[in-house]
């Protein structure tokens, strides 16, 4: 029995986990690849293994990384089953096709340049219509139903608490008369979150697959950041800017509308919060909150009392959802305060970006992030405090106010994920990490083998084990090559480049040494003669 990292390993994102017992081979998530360079091109190769050999799918949840390379998946080939929740596979409706217009998107800019230079034109991943049709190899399972795929091989799923129908997959393998229980966390939810259970506390596992998003941080309270999002709604609105959210438009909108719905029928602040309009600008999102509304089985009591009085949880009188881009642009020219939550969560794509180039120079404005940041993206930069970002080739001055709400966090922090573990009774012999970055997994991996003394490892991209924790031979990362270092030393030159250009206009204003600027010209002058030669090079 073995199992083969080929997303998420070392890295947050790409999730994707191959799984060969009793004859059988089959995928745990198919996930895209998001945030570095060096990662996002991992979505155009080919699949490092072969697709029809591959005897089904189970899915974990609906968001991207887990879901997003499903429709190439079927595009090339793969007719078996996935299987995953009956609100996965509504959710998947929606976002696997808002992904393959992506997809179709960003290959037009592409070819319109590659038309101009004579040419051959790329195809895009794959397009919406791709992502619409991969739907027809879903099949619903509920919770807590055991699927039997043979006679040695069945599974379970029971509530992660990440997100609307997120699982947590609990396989069970027999080989050679021993049962053994395999158990992928998916991500785990955070506690206390609005209108979904907090995850499932499971019996145990022999072997565990568990994510490490937040491995080595603690978030904040909910309550004590609910009032505090208000606050800044309130305080934003007052010194006449706007606030903008970017927040992932599956899970997270929906749970920052949930929050400010809860204050909205309070006396006194709700008196403010109804001068301050709301937007939600993303046709996804719009959706999602659709959706989410349509399956109130999987709420938790809170949000079912909310229901009981009558009260949509995901309304209220001064919310307003946005679809058209003609709609979306209208919101930069109103000069009035105001609220914009719009996608993408990480600032990479979509209406966001336009909104934070119309936002992030006014000082009275305020950028509120409340999702994790990937290393990479426009949104990390912003966070880690960068004072000039180029959005669509244009500089913009970071003059903002800039927060982050960890609370707000749809995955479990370093103390949840280890509550977890406590709580299993039959403690797993080996542990694997994956979807974190290599340090917090670092951290968890210490923590883990000092509290429980469980066997903890943290798998590279395509290592392949044995499920007690064995690295097979001859199992050398495929992707290792010339080619992907160069596109590493490509992102850190931009990012160098980046770091230098801000240095030289903060120092502008100080009466800089020209001996020191005229180095650094003479340096510069030598890459750029180094790069032009590569370009030319045939």
């Amino acid at each position: 029995m073995n199992i083969t990292f080929y997303g998420a390993a070392r890295t947050v994102t790409g999730s994707c986990h191959l799984v060969e017992a009793c004859g059988k081979r089959f995928l745990v998530d198919c996930g895209m690849f998001q945030g570095r360079l060096t990662d996002q091109i991992l979505n155009y190769e080919d699949f490092p293994f072969e697709i029809n050999s591959i005897d089904f799918v189970i899915l974990t949840h609906a968001h991207i990384d887990h879901s997003g390379r499903i429709p190439k998946l079927y595009k090339q080939g793969f007719t078996g089953t996935i299987y995953a929740t009956t609100a996965t596979m509504d959710l998947c409706s929606i976002m696997l096709a808002d992904s393959g217009h992506i997809q179709e998107k960003e290959i037009e800019w592409v070819n319109r340049k590659r038309r101009r230079a004579g040419k051959k034109e790329n195809e895009p991943m794959y397009t919406a219509q791709d992502g619409i049709d991969s739907l027809k190899l879903f099949k619903g399972v509920d919770y807590n139903q055991t699927v039997a795929i043979s006679d040695d091989i069945s599974f379970r799923l029971v509530d992660a608490g990440h997100m609307l129908g997120s699982s947590i997959v609990e396989v069970f393998v027999n080989e050679e008369g021993k049962e053994q229980k395999i158990v992928f966390s998916g991500d785990l939810g955070n506690t206390d979150m609005p209108i979904i259970n907090d995850p499932t506390f499971i019996n145990g596992a022999d072997y565990l697959v568990m994510e490490s998003t937040y491995g080595d941080r603690l978030h904040g309270e909910l309550k004590d950041q609910s009032s505090e999002l208000v606050q800044i709604m309130i305080d934003t609105f007052e010194r006449g800017g706007n606030l903008i959210i970017p927040s992932f438009a599956v899970g997270r909108t929906q749970e920052i509308l949930y929050e400010i719905n809860k204050y909205v029928g309070a006396t006194e602040i709700g008196a403010k919060l109804k001068q301050i309009p709301v937007y939600v600008d993303s046709p996804l999102a719009v959706s999602a909150t659709k959706i989410f509304e349509e399956n109130p089985e999987y709420y938790d009591e809170d949000a079912l009392r909310y229901l009981l009085k009558g009260d949509n949880p995901l309304d209220f009188p001064n919310l307003h959802f946005v679809e058209s881009s003609e709609e979306s642009k209208a919101l930069n020219e109103d000069n009035h305060p105001k609220v914009i939550i719009s996608a993408s969560g990480m600032c990479e794509v979509g209406r966001i970006k336009h909104h934070l180039k119309h936002n992030l120079y006014r000082p009275e404005s305020t950028i509120l992030f409340v999702g994790f940041q990937a290393e990479g993206t426009l949104g990390k930069r912003i966070l880690s405090g960068e004072r000039i970002v180029k959005i669509f080739g244009e500089e913009i001055a970071v003059n903002a106010e800039v927060r982050y709400l960890d609370a707000f966090s749809g995955h479990a922090d370093k103390v949840g994920l280890l509550n977890w573990i406590k709580n299993m009774k039959h403690k797993p012999s080996n542990i694997f990490l994956v979807h974190g970055e290599y340090t917090g997994q670092q951290a968890l991996k210490a923590s883990i083998e000092e509290e429980y003394s469980i066997k903890t490892i943290i798998p590279d991209f395509e290592e392949t084990y044995t499920f007690d924790g064995k690295i097979l031979d001859g199992k050398m990362p495929k992707y290792q090559s010339t080619r992907f270092d160069i596109l590493e030393m490509l992102s850190f030159l931009k990012q160098d480049v980046d770091d230098v250009s801000n240095t030289v206009k903060s120092e502008i204003k100080n009466n800089p040494d020209q001996n020191d600027l005229q180095d650094i010209l003479n340096k510069l002058e030598e890459v750029k003669s180094a790069l032009i030669k590569v370009k030319n090079k045939k």
